[in-house]
């Protein structure tokens, strides 16, 4: 494990400076392990509350309605366990050298979609590509 990059608090990765240099590099890093803890604190949240909530509701309609958002809550909270796996696939690129390029064509993945997207794992076009190929895939 190499020692930590120094990253001044008003970064933010650049075209004209080497493609995934050290401070791009933790540059991401540290905007995944971010978004990953803030993702596992409401999950914790939500469960605290799930034990919580869990009273007798006499009122058929508002019982209904807290079994609604409880099930809203629980669909919301899978699909955030999903984009963990996807923080951890993108922490595990980072750490293998593999990060910011497309594993369809090998292309540099924009610093900008990345930015907005850190777990993006093809350019924009190779992404538009391969949903326009599983569309036509899906019809069949």
């Amino acid at each position: 494990m190499k020692p930590e990059t120094f990253l001044p608090e008003d970064y933010r990765p650049a075209e004209d400076e080497p493609f995934m240099n050290d401070l791009q590099l933790e540059y991401f890093r540290r905007k995944l392990t971010v978004w990953k803890e803030d993702i596992m604190k409401g999950s914790q949240e939500t469960l605290a509350e799930l034990a919580n909530s869990s009273r007798n509701i006499p009122d058929v309609a508002d019982r209904a309605s807290e079994e609604t958002d409880r099930a809203l809550e629980l669909r919301t909270r899978d699909r955030q366990r999903k984009l963990i796996s996807k923080i951890d696939a993108a922490l595990r690129r980072i750490e293998n050298g593999e990060f910011g390029y497309c594993e369809a064509t090998g292309e540099r993945i924009s610093l900008k979609r990345l930015d907005a997207h850190p777990i993006a794992t093809m350019t924009l076009q190779a992404q538009e590509s391969h949903e326009r190929n599983e569309r036509v895939h899906r019809d069949d």
